[in-house]
C-alpha cells in the first residue's frame, strides 16, 4: 500500500483476504504483521505475468507441495489466485499416483491448449455422416438433433445440440461439415446475420373484407382441424407465383399451381381445384393476407363453402404457420427465380417432402402422420 496500491489489490498480491489486510493495517503491531505475512522474497509481482502458468511456476508448485505448503501460500508466492493453483493441481496431477509432477503437468497443459480443437462432430465419422445426409435432405439442425436422440437413446456420443451443428457449418476453419451444406439450410447462408424489422405492406385492393377478428374462436386454439392459412410466394420480377396452403392443426402443406399467373381469377380457380381434393370436414375456413390476388374471394367461398378471413395490414404473425412454411419453401424455390417452369408434379413432390419432415411443434411427428391420424379418427 506504500507503493500506492489499494488495500484490495495489495491483499490480492500477498494472498490474504481484504479484511485480514485491514487488520494488519489498523489492528496489529508491525511485528505481528511481519510474522503473519508470507516471505517477501517469494512474492512475484503481478506485472508481466503470463496468462498461463509456466514450467518454472509448475516446478515451484511441486517443490512447495513437497514441503507441505498450503495452496494459498503457494499462490501468494507466485502472485496468482489460489483458485488458479488449486485448479492446476487438480487438473494436471498424475492420474494414478495423484502426485504433482511438474514436467508431466506441463506436457498435459500444452496438449490441452492448441486451437482450434476438433469438435464432437469432427471426432465421430458416424455422427458427421448422419448430420450431412439429413442436411442434404433439407432437415433443419434442430430436427436432426432430435432425431439423433430418438434413434440413439443410449449413445450419448451421438447426441449434439442444434447450436453445435450451426457452429460446425458457420465457424471458419473447423472443417467438421462440408461448407456447401450451408446452402441446404433454410436461410441458405454460410454465416449468421441479425434479424431485420418487417417491412410495412402496401394497402391492397380487396373490398368488403371479413377481418381475422371475426374468425371463430375454435380457429385460434388449433383444436379443430380444417382451418387453413394461405399466401403466395412470388417469383422473379413478380411475373410468376405459387400458392401455399397450410392446415393449422397438422401443418400439412398443399401447393397451388398457377401456371398462367396469379390474377384474382386465376388464383380463385386454382384454389378451388386444389381444395376439392380434400374431404369436407377438412374445409372449414381460410385465412389470407390482404393481397389483390384474393379479390375474388367471394366467388371462391360460394364455390367451396369455405369462409375467407383477412389478416390486418403488416401482421404476418397472424398467419404464422403459413409464413414459416413459405420460408421452408424458399429452399426449393429461391427468391428472384422464375417459378413458372415448375409443373404440378414438381409441386406435389416438394409438398410430399415437407409433409414427411418431423416438426417440433407436432412433438416431432410429421404433418402426414398427424393428418393420417385425424382422417382415421
Amino acid at each position: 500500500m506504500d507503493q500506492g496500491l489499494s488495500n484490495r489489490e495489495a491483499c490480492r498480491i500477498v494472498g490474504v483476504d481484504p479484511r485480514t489486510g485491514r487488520k494488519w493495517l489498523h489492528g496489529r503491531s508491525a511485528d505481528s504483521r511481519q510474522r503473519a505475512a508470507p516471505p517477501i522474497s517469494r512474492v512475484v509481482p503481478p506485472s508481466g505475468l503470463s496468462r498461463y502458468l509456466s514450467q518454472t511456476d509448475r516446478i515451484h508448485i511441486a517443490d512447495r507441495l513437497r514441503e507441505k505448503a498450503t495452496v494459498r501460500s503457494i499462490a501468494a508466492e507466485l502472485g496468482r489466485s489460489p483458485s488458479t493453483v488449486s485448479r492446476e493441481i487438480r487438473r494436471n496431477r498424475h492420474p494414478d499416483s495423484r502426485d504433482y509432477r511438474p514436467h508431466a503437468a506441463q506436457a498435459r497443459a500444452d496438449a490441452r491448449r492448441p486451437r482450434p480443437k476438433v469438435g464432437k462432430i469432427g471426432q465421430n465419422p458416424e455422427l458427421r455422416d448422419f448430420i450431412q445426409n439429413h442436411l442434404a435432405l433439407r432437415w433443419s439442425p434442430e430436427q436432426i438433433c432430435n432425431s439423433l436422440r430418438k434413434r440413439f437413446p443410449d449413445r450419448p456420443e451421438m447426441h449434439v445440440t442444434h447450436e453445435t451443428v450451426y457452429q460446425a457449418l458457420y465457424v471458419q476453419g473447423r472443417g467438421e461439415l462440408r461448407r456447401e451444406l450451408a446452402r441446404a439450410l433454410r436461410s441458405g447462408r454460410a454465416r449468421r446475420r441479425p434479424h431485420r424489422q418487417a417491412h410495412t405492406r402496401r394497402p391492397r385492393a380487396v373490398q368488403n373484407m371479413v377481418m381475422i377478428s371475426d374468425r371463430p374462436a375454435e380457429v385460434s386454439d388449433r383444436a379443430v382441424p380444417g382451418h387453413w392459412e394461405g399466401d403466395l410466394i412470388i417469383g422473379k420480377d413478380h411475373k410468376s407465383a405459387i400458392g401455399t396452403l397450410v392446415e393449422r392443426t397438422t401443418r400439412y402443406v398443399m401447393l397451388v399451381h398457377l401456371p398462367t399467373g396469379y390474377s384474382a381469377d386465376n388464383t380463385r380457380d386454382a384454389l378451388i381445384e386444389t381444395v376439392k381434393t380434400l374431404p369436407p370436414h377438412l374445409l372449414r375456413s381460410l385465412t389470407w393476407d390482404q393481397g389483390a390476388e384474393m379479390a375474388a374471394y367471394r366467388a371462391f367461398s360460394l364455390a367451396t363453402d369455405i369462409p375467407v378471413y383477412f389478416c390486418n395490414p403488416a401482421s404476418p404473425w397472424q398467419r404464422g404457420s403459413n409464413e414459416n412454411t413459405n420460408g421452408l419453401l424458399r429452399q426449393y424455390f429461391p427468391k428472384a427465380t422464375d417459378l413458372s417452369p415448375h409443373s404440378r408434379q414438381d409441386l406435389d413432390a416438394v409438398a410430399a417432402e415437407l409433409n414427411s419432415r418431423p416438426r417440433k411443434t407436432l412433438g416431432w411427428e410429421t404433418p402426414a402422420e398427424r393428418l393420417s391420424k385425424l382422417l382415421a379418427a
